[in-house]
């Protein structure tokens, strides 16, 4: 079996068909009209000449579009369209989809699409995004400008922090500190930096407490800083 046999085809929601037909042949031709429409289920429309007036949905099409012949809509339409649907459970969301486009004189009542997402929100706030990235731009600042200012008051904040070490070892130093008769090791930049475990601290001090786990004097530890 070839590729294309095997795909499975989407099966029509629309079985069939009438458009712009007269509403003169409930009276002339009757029993053709039945025999075509049956009792299919669908959408209809109804026109008064090239104008659309009204638009429904019904389990029995002959029916309900003969009924519209003497109830309040008489006399207002002449021409009218019907679409078979093959399944029930799309006959509201159809007639809803029609209602929300077409927007019929004759019908008071407006589509309800059940279940769908108004996207205006969405749309909204991509359009704010969009217009405060134009005017940014505009006026020389925009999201750039902002993150290079962070990062400048991020390197502002870290030159002004202390460290006492610096300058103190241009080419680097081990240093050691001893606590409960176990020797740690960290290492002194030149930047007055101490790196111990993967981490730079900023003094001894701050060394020392991430190996006690608490405020510690860096500087006399177990009595002595080692290097």
């Amino acid at each position: 079996m070839t590729k294309k046999k095997m795909k499975r085809r989407a099966r029509a929601i629309i079985q069939g068909h009438l458009e712009k037909i007269s509403s003169r042949i409930f009276d002339q031709n009757r029993k053709q009209i039945s025999e075509i429409i049956e009792r299919h289920q669908g959408i209809y429309a109804l026109y008064r000449k090239d104008k659309l007036y009204y638009v429904g949905l019904a389990t029995d099409l002959r029916r309900r579009i003969n009924w519209h012949l003497r109830d309040k809509h008489e006399g207002k339409w002449t021409h009218f369209s019907l679409y078979i649907l093959r399944r029930s459970e799309h006959l509201r969301e159809v007639e809803a989809l029609v209602l929300r486009i077409a927007d019929p004189t004759g019908n008071y009542a407006k589509g309800k699409l059940k279940g769908s997402k108004d996207l205006r929100r969405s749309l909204k706030a991509l359009l704010r995004k969009d217009y405060k990235k134009f005017i940014d731009d505009l006026l020389g600042g925009g999201e750039e400008a902002n993150k290079k200012s962070k990062r400048e008051k991020v390197k502002g904040k870290a030159a002004k922090r202390e460290r006492p070490l610096q300058g103190k070892f241009p080419g680097g130093k081990v240093i050691y500190a001893s606590y409960k008769g176990k020797d740690y090791k960290a290492w002194v930049r030149a930047n007055g930096g101490i790196r111990y475990n993967g981490r730079t601290y900023d003094s001894p001090s701050g060394a020392g407490k991430a190996i006690r786990k608490k405020e510690t004097d860096g500087w006399r530890m177990r009595g002595r800083v080692n290097a």
